[in-house]
């Protein structure tokens, strides 16, 4: 069974997208195993400091690194296992992305250390931190909010998560496209029809239809992943 521990000073935002999500499933089929870390148990003194002002000055706080050390082993001592990736989402990471998500999803245990305020201290990162990971070119208000996006890109593609393989390997990103349009009951809404080819119940051309809006969509909205995606093609013919 995977294990994943998640280092936080709000355990109860983390364990609250657990619960409400396809997370639980993991868990509930043992596929993965979560280890939420209240940060402020190891926080220092009576009133379980975790933060400070940052040395040289500035505005805003640093996260101590006492505190997020003895978490880090805390949790590497319930993974119990020398093959443990440590990740700290931060906006000098390389962009996360379903290729990492499929990576990390393989990988037996991982540890999240979800960051706040102007960062952590830098002696944590250089001691244990083996990825550092971006969502994107933008900054969010707390470090589970990307951590929380990259647990589930990763733990839905673990085997027995999803009710069905197969829809995962047919969401977007999987061979580079987009994914195709999708519609359910009933036939017609406000005018709009279903394409008539999905009414049709021929198997493989319902699959060309699909597979043909992929690519389309795919050069209309995505054209950095269409050239990957031709690219890769190429290659394999």
């Amino acid at each position: 069974m995977k294990k994943i521990a998640i280092i936080t000073p709000v355990p109860e935002m983390v364990n609250a997208i657990i619960e409400q999500s396809m997370l639980r499933k993991g868990a509930e089929e043992k596929v993965v195993e979560y280890n939420v870390v209240d940060l402020r148990e190891f926080g220092k003194g009576n009133y379980r400091q975790i933060d400070d002002t940052p040395f040289g000055g500035g505005s805003g706080m640093v996260m101590m690194a006492e505190p997020l050390m003895s978490a880090v082993e805390s949790s590497l001592e319930w993974i119990n296992d020398e093959n443990v990736r440590v990740v700290f989402p931060s906006p000098q990471g390389q962009t996360w992305n379903h290729n990492a998500a499929e990576s990390f999803s393989e990988h037996d245990h991982t540890i999240f250390i979800c960051g706040h305020y102007k960062g952590i201290d830098q002696r944590v990162i250089e001691k244990y931190v083996t990825n550092e990971f971006s969502i994107g070119d933008f900054v969010v208000t707390s470090g589970e909010i990307p951590a929380m996006i990259m647990i589930d890109s990763m733990v839905r593609l673990m085997p027995g998560v999803l009710n069905s393989r197969e829809s995962a390997e047919t969401d977007s990103f999987y061979n580079d496209l987009l994914d195709n349009p999708h519609f359910t009951k009933p036939r017609e809404v406000d005018g709009m029809k279903v394409p008539d080819v999905l009414l049709n119940g021929h198997h493989q051309e319902i699959h060309d239809w699909r597979q043909s809006q992929k690519e389309k969509i795919t050069e209309e909205k995505r054209p950095d992943l269409w050239c990957s995606y031709l690219e890769k093609s190429a290659i394999s013919e």
